[in-house]
């Protein structure tokens, strides 16, 4: 009598952390995610797995626990897991440029060989995120399979058990492998036992047998993050059992590398896949679009991708520069989840593409320039300020800052999050009611004119650092409509100069408040992260909590040791807060006010200085 084929379980483990996470995240992770499995894995030498593990981990893990990297070597060694290559910093393949794609592969591939000494021959997608294209990428660095949900396979037009069936697809003449992960049945596993669970899908898999590809069979392919437990099991309680239930599986269940597959199973269907990931309506290109602050991040990452091209001969530099950019284009930010909130990632992908960015530069010298270039890919030019310490980046709409590098400390001032409309800016212009108190202030078209939201007018531009703009007076139609507003830039060394010249143009007297808002984006909160002071009129510094009424602001990053002096030649009241979004801190909001009075044609003048010292 024939033996009936058993099902094919290829059995995997993922894991990443973010460049730029703290430490405790990535213990967390190694603790109760990576040697959990991998030690309990150990245990049972008859079941075969599938390891992908980022290499921004990875690194962490060699330095960490060494003796991790000596078990996972012995168990390649007898041919027990296989480790899939990718994306050395986990990246979103969409979004970046092909030789960024290939970059971070061929860097993940030259790890793994070097510690485990096997060449990877599958190819890890992070989230699956997919675009037909990819598969020319991948093939160009020699890598043969890569795995998609079976949703996306569903997609693709397969039905029935064929999303239990890896198929081929095609790019430019190039093919690759793809096995279908199965969400469900992952989904099962985190409530039902391995047993309870497979033995169901046996009995579905009997009743349509006729309809399996009779060349592959069925094939199952998992990565579970957690499986069923008892409320008080341990971790490593939880995976032995689940091993064990894989082993006395074994008369309908045989695990298996997905290498060995790929080679002896040449026909496969073949399959064309939409652009889609594992997440439900997600696109990278619309998540872009969709949150501000992330595509500044992307921007910026194509700006200074465009640098890197122009740096010519000295490879070394190049290739330096070309890993910095890499570390900035970590899928967590630009995928569903919090990680587009988390300063701290975004502060460490800005950290990573200024140092791409200050190795472009050429020793010596730097002259300052202001350049137009449309930074954030909207159709509309905006105007970089480059100077030897500073960038400040501004854009026509508010005629405000939205991105200020301090380049000794590769810091980013303004990387603040997003607003109801946009990015969080600097010297972002409101004028307000007289009777709105600023440290309550709800930003309403209700108590005032947000002219943050309005198109400015360029008016005067300076290649050594000089820019002014213009908001016209649009008339009686808007509430403070008759107020112009002139507003000059100056750039030299280490502070940034910006002086305003208000104008009532109408008919009647104008009473408002003008608040030029600031931004500045830090570490965090807490005096162990920075500081605010203000000096009295005897010289001494005075600690600032939540009330202004000054006409200087001290602050002290500590964690970057930075001084920043904001002045203003008039005197200001107002106040000081700092903005979370779902908990996770964004920017220190400085709200300077100004009282003011104009007849008909007269003019309020002001000036600001920000001054940076490290």
């Amino acid at each position: 009598m024939k033996e009936e084929k058993k099902i094919s379980l290829i059995l995997g483990s993922h894991a990443h952390v973010p460049s730029g996470a703290p430490e405790c995240e990535f213990e967390y992770v190694y603790e109760n995610k990576m040697r959990p499995f991998v030690s309990n894995l150990n245990r049972y030498s008859n079941v075969q797995s599938v390891l992908h593990y980022s290499g921004v981990l990875l690194y962490w893990v060699e330095r960490n626990h060494p003796e991790f990297f000596m078990l996972i070597e012995d168990m390649v060694s007898r041919k027990q897991i296989e480790i899939l290559g990718g994306g050395f910093y986990e990246p979103c393949f969409p979004l970046i440029p092909v030789h960024d794609r290939i970059g971070q592969i061929e860097l993940m591939t030259t790890y793994l060989r070097k510690h485990f000494g096997k060449r990877p021959q599958g190819c890890w997608i992070p989230g699956m995120t997919w675009e037909q294209h990819l598969v020319t990428a991948i093939c160009a660095c020699d890598m043969s399979y890569t795995f998609l949900s079976q949703e996306q396979f569903t997609q693709a037009g397969m039905k029935g058990l064929e999303v239990f069936t890896p198929c081929i697809s095609e790019d430019q003449g190039k093919l690759i492998t793809v096995f279908p992960v199965s969400s469900g049945i992952e989904k099962d596993l985190k409530e039902k036992s391995f047993s309870h669970v497979f033995i169901e899908f046996n009995k579905k898999v009997e009743s349509q047998k006729n309809k399996v590809c009779a060349a592959a069979g069925v094939i199952v392919s998992i990565f579970p993050e957690n499986v069923s437990s008892f409320s008080d099991e341990t971790q490593d309680a939880k995976w032995n059992r689940f091993f064990e239930e894989i082993s006395l599986s074994d008369k309908i269940i045989e695990t298996i590398l997905p290498s060995k597959i790929f080679k002896t199973n040449k026909k496969m269907n073949k399959a064309s896949f939409q652009n889609s990931s594992a997440a439900p309506d997600y696109s990278p290109r619309n998540f872009l679009i969709k949150y501000n602050e992330i595509n500044g991040i992307y921007s910026k990452m194509i700006f200074t991708n465009v640098l890197i091209n122009q740096l010519k001969g000295d490879k070394t530099r190049k290739l330096n520069a070309r890993e910095e950019l890499w570390k900035a284009q970590d899928s967590c930010m630009f995928s569903p989840g919090n990680g587009h909130l988390r300063a701290d990632l975004r502060k460490a992908a800005y950290s990573s593409l200024l140092r791409a960015e200050k190795l472009t530069r050429d020793k010596g010298k730097f002259i300052t320039s202001v350049i137009q270039h449309d930074f954030d890919c909207d159709g509309i030019k905006e105007y970089l300020f480059q100077d030897a310490k500073i960038n400040c980046y501004i854009q026509q709409k508010g005629a405000g800052i939205f991105e200020l590098d301090y380049l000794p400390v590769e810091w980013n001032y303004l990387d603040c999050g997003s607003n109801e409309s946009s990015r969080n800016i600097t010297f972002a212009d409101i004028i307000l009611n007289t009777d709105v108190k600023t440290d309550d202030l709800y930003l309403s078209k209700d108590n005032g004119r947000m002219c943050f939201n309005e198109q400015y007018e360029a008016i005067t531009q300076d290649k050594k650092g000089k820019l002014c703009f213009k908001l016209p007076a649009i008339g009686d139609d808007v509430r403070y409509g008759n107020i112009e507003i002139n507003k000059c830039y100056i750039l030299k060394g280490d502070h940034l100069t910006v002086s305003y010249l208000i104008r009532n143009t109408g008919s009647e007297i104008e009473k408002f408040q003008f608040i030029p808002e600031i931004n500045l984006s830090f570490a965090g909160v807490g005096s162990e992260i920075v500081r605010f002071h203000t000096t009295d009129n005897g010289g001494k510094d005075v600690l600032l909590e939540k009330s202004l009424k000054s006409d200087n602001l001290k602050i002290l990053d500590v964690k970057n040791e930075v001084q920043i002096i904001f002045t203003s030649e008039k005197i200001f009241s107002g106040s000081l807060r700092q903005v979370f979004n779902n908990n996770f801190y964004q920017t220190a909001e400085i709200l300077p006010g100004f009282a003011v009075t104009l007849k008909s044609g007269e003019t309020w003048s002001n000036e600001f200085t920000l001054k940076f010292s490290h």
